[in-house]
């Protein structure tokens, strides 16, 4: 099953003191269960935002935690920041990462915020999903007014708090909680200190975009159309938030947004429509920064973006798309941009591929241990990485060769695949390892009783099975490599044709290793329908796999002599 894991991303009003911040984090990592992945604050902003994630238990206590050590920490009577707030805890957003519907995220939203209406002096509203009213599931609108205007707003019928009492806490404010989509905070540098440029431009690119005026368009009066609202002219970035801003600490003017969903507008989109605005108003873009974590896909996707317009091969490394990524979007001028801490998939999995960050000379060392893991099946899967990786060199190489221009999207694309089939082999060798510790950890079960046995007998069969079924996956993904292999051969660069061809025996290799890992795993389990059913498809791809690689092979071995 699943594991269900929920993300939190509390902003606290502390920007500045160290020792406040390091307290509140303190008390979300004394939850067992919860991994504090970011903590990212802003002196302009007076403002911190902590990211962290778990199980939808733990995460909403360490969330309780936070927000009632943050009310006891945080005196908002004298707070000052650039950025819209309207408490010690201002926003309290819980987020759906894994195995758990958005749902179910909205309703631990709801009782996180039942409990702190319940058991404390502050004022909470509910926003985004976890919110059923529409007219007040808007962050921006709830917070309208902020913390100073809160006194007599909490007061009016319709902004009665969904939890707790309709007065406004002096010290610790009001708080939002709610549930949404990952949300991506980035903000844009300018090569201005005017922050009424900046939120000229912020008004261009966002969704709300501008309101119409008479005459002056900046200060004329405000247009109203049919229902007495104002009439505004969007901006040109759907599900995008924004404003524009000056930040003292960098000495630069930024637009500040929320992509609210970054797959209607990517970040790099946004990036490009701001540049289009700020150069239209004689300022430029110099660079951007993220507040807080950033979905992988979202940084290779921009790095794709710009080496299309490059007319560059797409199929490099991810950690060269991201490399890409970070210096076309800027990312790195305010501060360094480490990959391993602004990127959500690498802090959650940072030890799922720990045989595979090791150097070559490490991982032959670590295979040539007296270590049973690593074994056979991960480097086989790892020989069908490498064939892979051949087959992608190739396709790169004839993407770039002089004459061949008018073929680079052919062979990016062919290249792209080569990646894929790459980083699935490279995660299942990692897998390979971990599926036979997982029959040790069976094994090691106790068996005093018989529901001991019982359940012992039962962890051995699905450990085994699982064993089984990653080197038969190997085989799969790993065949699945000799159609863009056979493509290189024939099309690619005729220079690069042995790179082709050794491609081709590695991923034989690798069929041939993970076949008898199948055989040998499936030879134990109890359930002899399931173990024929492995072993008969693993000796199909092997008998498969001979045919390919000879063929190739020997389409090789013509050309060069």
């Amino acid at each position: 099953m699943q594991k269900r894991v929920i993300e939190c991303v509390p902003n606290f009003s502390e920007g500045r003191d160290h020792a406040i911040i390091r307290q509140i984090t303190d008390v979300i990592e004394s939850v067992e269960g919860v991994t504090l992945l970011d903590v990212d604050s802003g002196k302009a902003t007076n403002r911190t935002v902590v990211t962290f994630v778990g199980e939808p238990e733990p995460v909403i206590e360490a969330a309780f935690r936070a927000i009632v050590k943050a009310s006891h920490l945080i005196d908002m009577s004298k707070h000052k920041g650039e950025h819209p707030r309207m408490g010690a805890t201002d926003v309290c957003p819980l987020v759906p990462v894994s195995g758990i519907s958005m749902e179910e995220t909205a309703a631990y939203a709801r009782q996180l915020a039942k409990r702190v209406g319940t058991e404390t002096n502050i004022p909470v509203y509910l926003y985004g999903y976890a919110q059923d009213k529409k007219d007040r599931d808007s962050l921006s609108v709830i917070r309208s007014g902020e913390y100073e205007g809160f006194f007599e707003k909490i007061k009016r019928p319709e902004w009665k708090p969904d939890f707790g009492k309709a007065e406004m806490n002096v010290t610790a404010g009001a708080t939002v909680i709610g549930a949404r989509d990952f949300l991506i905070a980035y903000n844009v540098n300018l090569n201005s200190k005017s922050t009424r440029i900046a939120n000229r431009i912020a008004f261009d690119v966002r969704e709300a975009g501008r309101v119409v005026r008479k005459g002056n368009p900046y200060s004329g009066q405000i247009v109203m159309d049919e229902n007495g609202e104002p009439l505004r002219v969007p901006g040109v970035c759907k599900e995008v938030k924004a404003i524009g801003w000056y930040i003292e600490e960098y000495g630069v003017a930024q637009i500040s947004a929320n992509l609210t969903n970054y797959k209607v507008t990517p970040v790099h989109v946004f990036f490009d429509e701001v540049c289009k605005s700020a150069e239209s108003r004689g300022v430029r873009v110099t660079g951007s920064e993220l507040v807080g974590l950033i979905p992988l896909e979202a940084m290779l996707e921009a790095s794709r973006y710009f080496l299309k317009k490059q007319d560059r091969s797409e199929g490099v490394s991810d950690k060269e798309l991201i490399h890409i990524a970070v210096k076309s979007l800027g990312l790195d001028e305010l501060g360094s941009f480490d990959p391993h801490k602004k990127i959500i998939e690498y802090r959650l999995e940072a030890e799922v591929n720990k045989l595979m960050n090791l150097s070559c000379i490490e991982f032959a060392d670590e295979a040539a241990s007296e270590s049973v893991a690593p074994g056979g099946g991960t480097v086989a899967a790892f020989c069908g990485a490498l064939g892979a990786s051949l087959g992608t060199m190739v396709a790169n190489l004839s993407a770039n060769k002089k004459g061949w221009e008018a073929r680079i999207a052919e062979f990016s694309e062919t290249a792209v695949k080569g990646q894929n089939l790459k980083n699935k082999l490279l995660f299942l060798a990692d897998e390979d390892t971990r599926s036979f510790n997982a029959i040790l950890s069976a094994f090691r079960l106790p068996k005093e009783t018989e529901e001991d046995k019982k359940i012992r007998s039962l962890a051995i069969e699905t450990a085994s099975e699982y064993a089984a079924k990653v080197p038969l996956e190997v085989m799969t993904v790993a065949n699945n490599a000799y159609v863009l292999l056979e493509k290189m051969i024939k099309t690619g660069n005729p220079n690069s044709i042995t790179d082709a061809g050794v491609g081709c025996l590695c991923i034989n290799t690798a069929i041939e290793g993970a076949c008898m890992n199948v055989m040998v795993n499936a030879k134990g389990l109890k359930d002899r329908t399931i173990a024929d059913q492995l072993t008969t498809e693993a000796r199909r791809i092997r008998a498969e796999s001979r045919k390919y690689c000879e063929k190739l092979t020997e389409q090789v071995e013509k050309a060069i002599q």
